[in-house]
């Protein structure tokens, strides 16, 4: 029988884990299965270029995986039994309930935004952590009328994107950005000072140390009870992991996130390996690496590299777990790359305006580029498995 290899989620993670695989195992020992709830693959990184009102082409997962042998199963994560090594899915009808059985299984179902139990975050803010979101922000700002207010919650890498991208797109709209402490405090003072001058080019108002503690339809509500003008309130103030890994079993850290090993591989369950936003790992300076589509290329690479290893015999490689630096977009002809030290510090130069941007636009097009072709052209020797799977525990070669 062949080995059942089972991707949970098609984000930047999942789908080019999945393509990795096809390209290097032999289809003759491998099943590999993806699944995933929308049929689209959504661009993470555009999403606010998408809410601003920018035009961004949607691909079908089903023409992304064509020919590629990778099965493709559309259809909600319900449950997970790690000791039945079996998946619960839901299809997009609620019809097609069913399981998926695997032999090796990676999770790799991403994040959403965090609400926080905010009052009135549920119920009236908006956020663009998935495609139907964005496009709902998108409709909402195309509605408001000259002077409408705009208020982003959180000073991180998507709050600041979304503000600029936003305030550069719709000029006629009040852009501010409440952040609870500095934005782009780990920033060079020297990208700090651009940062600024892009906030004061494009008439973004910030509100530095101030927290939100409630939104209403017309405004959101700082922990001093002072009132911010917000027809539009965008909550971008982190990212939450779905809690079914942590209802499964799996050892994961008290916010769900899997903790892994220097592999991807649980440390709970060795034959589930956890890439992308889900994964608890640590990067090559001893610290945690943060939620962003950086750590999606970097553990996904590893986790892949360690399946594959463990499968046919060969050695498991480290591959790096390092961040090399920050890119931030300030709408579509300003950016920062911020150069980082081992420590993931940033270092005293950065790379600015039109050239950063060119840059940036650059690595989405790469992106983009490497999803629509996720086996980068299938080799025609692929490695054979060294055993056949021990469907009573975990695989013989693992």
């Amino acid at each position: 029988m062949k080995h059942r290899i089972v991707v949970l989620g098609a984000g930047y993670a999942g789908a080019f884990a999945a393509g990795s695989l096809a390209r290097r195992l032999s289809p003759a020992d491998t099943e590999i299965t993806v699944v995933n709830a929308v049929p689209d693959f959504v661009e993470r990184m555009r999403l606010h270029q998408l809410a601003a009102g920018r035009d961004v082409a949607s691909r079908k997962l089903a023409d992304v995986f064509a020919g590629t042998g990778v099965r493709l199963r559309l259809a909600r994560v319900t449950g997970l039994d790690p000791e039945r090594r079996t998946v619960a899915v839901t299809g997009e009808d609620g019809d097609s309930d069913g399981e998926l059985a695997y032999d090796t299984l990676l999770y790799a179902l991403g994040s959403s935004a965090a609400r926080h139990d905010v009052p009135g975050v549920a119920e009236y803010a908006f956020d663009v952590c998935g495609r139907s979101s964005a496009l709902r922000l998108r409709e909402r700002l195309a509605g408001l009328g000259e002077g409408g207010t705009v208020l982003v919650v959180g000073e991180g890498l998507t709050g600041i994107e979304t503000a600029t991208e936003v305030a550069e797109s719709r000029p006629g709209l009040s852009v501010a950005l409440a952040a609870r402490g500095e934005p782009g405090d780990w920033l060079s003072p020297k990208a700090r000072r651009h940062l600024r001058r892009a906030f004061d080019r494009l008439g973004i108002t910030v509100h530095e140390h101030t927290r939100i503690e409630a939104v209403e339809p017309a405004r959101a509500i700082t922990a001093d009870g002072t009132s911010v003008p917000a027809d539009v309130t965008v909550w971008s103030a982190g990212f939450a992991v779905h809690p079914i890994a942590a209802a499964a079993g799996l050892e994961t850290t008290a916010t769900g996130r899997i903790i892994v090993d220097r592999t991807m591989r649980s440390v709970s369950h060795p034959d589930v390996y956890a890439a992308g936003d889900c994964a608890y790992a640590t990067g090559d300076n001893g610290r945690p690496l943060p939620m962003s589509c950086a750590t999606a290329g970097l553990t996904n690479m590893q986790a892949t590299a360690a399946i594959v290893a463990r499968l046919t015999g060969g050695e498991v490689p480290a591959t790096g777990l390092r961040y090399h630096g920050n890119h931030i977009s300030l709408g579509r002809r300003d950016a920062i790359f911020q150069v980082v030290d081992g420590d993931a510090r940033a270092k005293s130069w950065y790379l600015g305006g039109r050239t950063a941007a060119r840059l940036k636009a650059g690595v989405l097009t790469g992106a983009g580029w490497g999803i629509a072709h996720p086996t980068f052209g299938m080799p025609q020797r692929r490695r054979r498995l060294a055993t056949a799977p021990d469907r009573a525990g975990v695989s013989a070669a693992a």
